[in-house]
């Protein structure tokens, strides 16, 4: 399943940024569509990211047995789209009201990041043993 968001996440980075540049960038205001374009751009890392665990996931390999990946899988899972997703809607909308959230899924896709840099700490510890 996270393979599939992650797949999911990155198709959806690829057309609404299509659609930015060719739909909305005359249609909003420049600070906007600079918004858009950081979302969109932290849409696709964590696309790459969440479909990396989710590889890493049906391969059965032991690294992604590590329950701090699973957790950091979700993470991405919800942190991308209460980050991304809101300025999304809330352009699209006209509605800044909507990015009162945005500022939480910032920070559980940095609470992500920081479990997936411990689980390789982790890792690289139980293999020096």
């Amino acid at each position: 399943m996270v393979l599939f968001f992650g797949a999911l996440y990155g198709f959806i980075s690829v057309a609404f940024g299509a659609f930015a540049e060719h739909g909305l960038k005359e249609a909003v205001s420049e600070a906007d569509f600079n918004s858009i374009s950081i979302a969109i751009t932290y849409n696709q890392i964590n696309a790459v990211i969440i479909s990396a665990i989710g590889l890493g996931q049906i391969t059965s390999g032991q690294f992604m047995k590590i329950p701090l990946l699973k957790w950091s899988a979700i993470l991405f899972i919800l942190g991308t789209a209460m980050f991304s997703f809101t300025i999304y809607l809330s352009v699209a909308f006209e509605n800044p009201n909507i990015r009162t959230v945005t500022p939480l899924g910032g920070m559980m896709i940095m609470t992500a990041w920081l479990l997936v840099a411990y689980a390789g700490l982790a890792a690289t510890k139980t293999n020096q043993e």
